[in-house]
């Protein structure tokens, strides 16, 4: 009997993701490629949404061919779609509904960050040097476009799944009955701190993230009465496009030797790695008993920083 215990309790049962289904938003590069790769490691179906199709395809062969021959792992599948709209969430969820007849887990992922300003010089700034910083110097289609990718985007896409989230509490695989069905938000640190700098002085985007952290809570409690629990990630400094402007064939990204920070980072934490957010992915798919959480993940940076967190 203990052996049994034991065996149930080993990393290769809990995070053995075989049949399960999941959906990630911008999974072919940055942080949803740490997640999107890690869940196709551990032998998940992996459906990634990007802009571009071709770049899709490209990056799910490479994985799909190192996975061809080891039965412990999944497949990717790339889909081209919008973030931001309606009509997209639900032509996406259809399009998946043709290929699968549930998911386990969506992970809106998917994130820009735009509208940049530059902080005037203390202690001389007057009120005008801060409305031609953040007033002149934002764009109003920024704002727009940032809101609508990071914080409108998952609460349409949220909706537009949920038939086929459900569908999994009653799905005839194994997995069904060790993974509940999930929605999980990439937030971000900045969706708690008070200092712009954290973010490259952008407000469209801290703006879109406390909305998208406040989201994630409100929907948990939306959605109790459907099982489907809701819960976040909260990442610090990771390697993404976002951050180093770039990635390769992998949707790896890394950051440059001579990169300026604009904030203070605790000096034994560095830069979030792959391996720290798959772990922090797969804790949350495998656990049942967090749920309207947004887990913290920045390497200690809002010990450094005021922050509601």
């Amino acid at each position: 009997m203990a052996d049994k215990i034991l065996e149930s309790l080993t990393a290769s049962n809990i995070f053995d993701l075989r049949s399960v289904v999941a959906v990630v938003t911008g999974g072919g590069t940055g942080i949803g490629m740490m997640i999107s790769s890690t869940l196709v490691a551990n032998g998940a179906t992996v459906y990634i949404i990007g802009p571009k199709q071709e770049d899709l395809d490209d990056v799910c062969a490479k994985y799909n061919a190192a996975s061809e021959n080891v039965p412990t792992r999944g497949r990717m599948h790339g889909l081209e779609g919008d973030v931001r709209l309606k009509s997209e969430a639900t032509r996406l969820a259809a399009e998946i509904a043709k290929r699968e007849p549930h998911i386990t887990v969506l992970f809106n992922n998917a994130g820009i960050n735009a509208g940049h300003f530059v902080r005037p010089a203390a202690p001389d700034a007057t009120a005008a040097d801060y409305v031609a910083a953040c007033f002149d110097g934002v764009s109003q289609d920024d704002f727009t476009n940032v809101l609508n990718t990071n914080a409108v985007g998952p609460y349409w896409l949220t909706f537009a799944f949920l038939p086929l989230l459900e569908r999994w509490k009653t799905a005839d695989v194994p997995a069904a009955a060790r993974f509940a069905p999930q929605v999980i938000m990439t937030s971000s640190m900045n969706g708690w701190t008070k200092d712009s700098a954290t973010c490259g002085f952008s407000y469209p985007y801290l703006f879109s993230k406390s909305a998208l952290g406040h989201a994630t809570a409100s929907l948990a409690h939306e959605l109790l009465p459907l099982g489907i629990r809701v819960n976040g990630i909260a990442p610090g400094l990771f390697a993404t496009q976002m951050t180093s402007k770039g990635s390769d064939e992998y949707g790896r990204s890394t950051l440059p030797a001579d990169r300026k920070q604009s904030f203070e980072v605790p000096a034994a934490a560095g830069v979030g790695s792959p391996r720290d957010m798959g772990t922090l992915a797969l804790f949350l798919v495998a656990n049942w008993f967090v749920n309207g959480e947004t887990v913290l993940i920045d390497g200690g940076t809002l010990l450094k920083h005021p922050s509601s967190y």
